[in-house]
């Protein structure tokens, strides 16, 4: 009778096993934020497949699941992985085998970086850096190339300027591009005193000594690729929105992501040239799991820090100069033409308050009132109160970098004059615009964490904590807000919303674990938070 009891009880106990679902991970003992409608949290979730099948109670989903492994999260805190929504990869990736030259504290710091860069191969190759600031000099004028030319009389050095709208050439690398003294270029300058060349390029007149600057080989690249890869997955990236690539890279990266070896979601906005909106008409858009393309990556003017910014009136610390457009406002008008009929999402770099007005009415033509084409304002820096209601009228996505308010804010001020800063970095006031604004950080401009991003977005000071009472805190986002920034609202601005930037069943299991509550940890510790892992559809990547 015994044996028989025993086996009665072993067959019901098979019959409950066999009767739960299959899984691949059960994870749990976490605080989930979820990010979905509610921001609801949970203390456990179930994938299967690389996607999440099932979020709730752990003791909910044992009964209901039977899976393969299971993650003890011991109490800490999960997100979903984090999406910057406007940054570039590549050009970072790139950027890793180049002189840093960020946080360098003045020229003579540039120079000796140059000379300490150890470069493979051919010593007569170009020197090639970014990162310098001006404005963070004890001297905040811009460099000329005259100790440049001293020391590298023969080989061909390039330095760009922190945004990427600036750059510091030598005569040499002038002479292999054919610039001289008295060339002029719609967009851009060829600084010249005394009647020569200082070496100083901004904005477009970069582009001819750039063009110059050899590729890195494809063996070089791959492994810069899939290093930056792994710094972002270490900051707890999981989705990046590359601002501007011509098609050839995205072969490139789909191909790397197709042989498994880059597993980073990336939303690639194509660069503003013939052969690429080409490229696109004949491909149609690209998605897969990992690749999207569906976009460009247009130009209104330059950088603020360089006074490329176009504004509507003069800068406040230069009399009689207002910046640039970069194009003609009939080349916009044609382009937003031409996306709007193929169904392409337009994405236009725009800083001054004048570089936003010529897009915003260009957008408002093409758009015609309320729409779901999540046309996008990268940056919208600086907005004249009369040009905010263009976002509301036309769901114009404004795309904005939190750490670009707390790194200007020392000298912002400076060039736009205290009425017109009211209307800069207005994150908040932006935010109300459409009720959701996704956020990024504009690597390698500025640091790839999306901490920082985090910090900047809710505190709005530097990391020694200046200024007390924070950078016009009346536009400062609330936490859940800086949250959904990073997540669900990054991904909304790709069109991805349904299938990640928050932890909900069928959504990929996307996650990063912190050791601490972004939702409640003081804003004097905040930044030490750090990432314990990263998962991307349901792998361990970090």
């Amino acid at each position: 009778m015994r044996d028989w009891l025993l086996f009665i009880c072993g067959g019901l106990l098979l019959a409950a096993c066999t009767s739960k679902k299959p899984a691949d991970l059960l994870v749990y003992n976490a605080t989930i934020y979820t990010a979905d409608s509610s921001f609801s949290t949970a203390e456990a979730m179930v994938i299967k497949d690389g996607r999440i099948i099932a979020v709730g109670k752990k003791s909910t989903l044992e009964n209901a699941y039977q899976s393969k492994s299971s993650l003890n999260a011991e109490g800490k805190y999960i997100y979903p992985g984090f999406i910057d929504a406007h940054a570039h990869f590549a050009g970072y990736a790139k950027g890793l085998g180049e002189v840093d030259l960020v946080n360098t504290t003045s020229w003579e710091a540039v120079l000796r970086r140059c000379s300490d860069f150890k470069t493979e191969g051919d010593t007569m190759s170009w020197i090639i850096g970014r990162g310098w600031d001006q404005n963070d000099w004890p001297v905040k004028e811009f460099p000329t190339n005259e100790e440049l030319n001293k020391r590298y009389p023969n080989r061909p050095v390039y330095l760009s300027r922190i945004d990427g709208h600036a750059a510091i050439a030598n005569n040499k690398a002038l002479e292999l591009a054919g610039v001289k003294a008295g060339d002029t270029i719609s967009g851009g300058t060829y600084q010249v005193k005394n009647g020569r060349l200082t070496g100083l390029l901004v904005d477009n007149a970069m582009d001819r000594v750039a063009a110059k600057i050899p590729d890195p080989s494809p063996t070089v690249m791959k492994t810069l690729v899939l290093r930056a890869q792994q710094n972002c997955f270490g900051v707890g990236l999981t989705g990046i929105h590359d601002c501007g690539l011509d098609y050839e890279a995205v072969d490139k990266i789909a191909a790397l992501q197709q042989s498994g070896e880059l597993k980073m979601r990336l939303y690639i906005m194509l660069s503003d040239a013939k052969k690429n909106y080409e490229y696109l008409a004949k491909h149609g858009i690209i998605k897969t799991e990992r690749l999207n393309v569906r976009g460009f990556k247009l130009y209104a003017d330059g950088a603020l820090g360089s006074r490329g910014a176009c504004l509507l009136h003069d800068y406040a610390d230069k009399p009689g100069w207002r910046g640039f457009l970069l194009s003609n406002p009939a080349h916009f008008d044609s382009m937003a033409a031409i996306i709007v009929k193929n169904n392409w999402q337009m994405c236009t770099h725009a800083i001054g308050d004048s570089g936003n007005r010529t897009l915003l009415k260009i957008y408002a033509k093409y758009l015609g009132g309320k729409n779901d084409r999540r046309w996008r304002m990268e940056h919208a820096q600086v907005i004249s109160p009369d040009d905010f209601h263009f976002f509301e009228d036309n769901n114009i996505i404004a795309s904005v970098q939190p750490t670009h308010a707390t790194s200007d804010m020392y000298w912002a001020g400076d060039r736009l004059g205290k009425e017109r800063l009211k209307g800069a970095y207005a994150y908040e006031r932006l935010l109300k615009e459409n009720g959701w604004i996704p956020l990024g950080t504009d690597f390698p401009v500025e640091d790839i964490s999306p901490l920082k991003t985090f910090y900047a977005a809710v505190v709005r000071k530097d990391a020694k904590g200046f200024p007390a009472g924070g950078f016009q805190m009346e536009n400062a986002l609330t936490r859940e807000q800086a949250l959904r920034g990073m997540t669900i609202w990054a991904a909304r601005a790709a069109f991805e919303e349904k299938e990640k930037g928050s932890l909900e069943p069928g959504k990929f299991a996307d996650f990063v674990i912190l050791d601490r509550d972004l939702m409640t940890e003081p804003e004097a510790t905040m930044l030490t938070t750090k990432v314990l892992k990263t998962y991307v559809g349901g792998e361990r990547v970090f």
